[in-house]
Parts: C-alpha cells; sequence; structure tokens
C-alpha cells in the first residue's frame, strides 16, 4: 500500500522531532515546523533522505564544520538560513 502525503508528512516530522541528539531535534523540528507543510513531492524525498544520515554529519554540516553530501548541499544551506533567521 502507497503511503498517503498526509502519513508521509506526519512520518517526517516524527523524524524531524525524535532525533539521536538534541541539537538536532531543536533544529530540525524548527525546520519542520516552518518548511514540511510546503515542501514539494522532490524536496520531500530529499528530506527523507536527508533524516536517513547519520545525526553528527548532519550537525557539522548544518553548523558549517563539515561541507554536506553533494545531494543535501542546498537543503542543508536553506536549514542554515532557517537557523541564522531564527536568531534575529
Amino acid at each position: 500500500m502507497d503511503e498517503t502525503d498526509a502519513h508521509r508528512r506526519k512520518r517526517l516530522y516524527m523524524r524531524s522531532i525524535r532525533r539521536g541528539i538534541k541539537e538536532m531535534d531543536l533544529i530540525l523540528t524548527s525546520y519542520a515546523d516552518r518548511h514540511l507543510a510546503d515542501m514539494d513531492e522532490a524536496t520531500l524525498t530529499l528530506y527523507d533522505a536527508l533524516l536517513n544520515e547519520n545525526d553528527h554529519d548532519l550537525y557539522q554540516w548544518v553548523t558549517g564544520q563539515t561541507a554536506a553530501d553533494a545531494p543535501y548541499i542546498a537543503m542543508i544551506a536553506d536549514i542554515q538560513a532557517h537557523m541564522a533567521a531564527q536568531r534575529v
């Protein structure tokens, strides 16, 4: 059975808020709250793949400690922009 759009968004939201490290919980919960509802199919697929990555790698990518893997560069930049906007 295919996953409905609503179920997929809910699953991705739950995966965003329950990560392995608290920092990623905070970052991805905020990002998902703001952006998940507006993501198109391709972006949802990319975000789903991103959520499969190791939290320590994700944290280093979003904090600029290391460069993101190629498929995620634009999405990580979007998350970084979101984080910067939250500080203002």
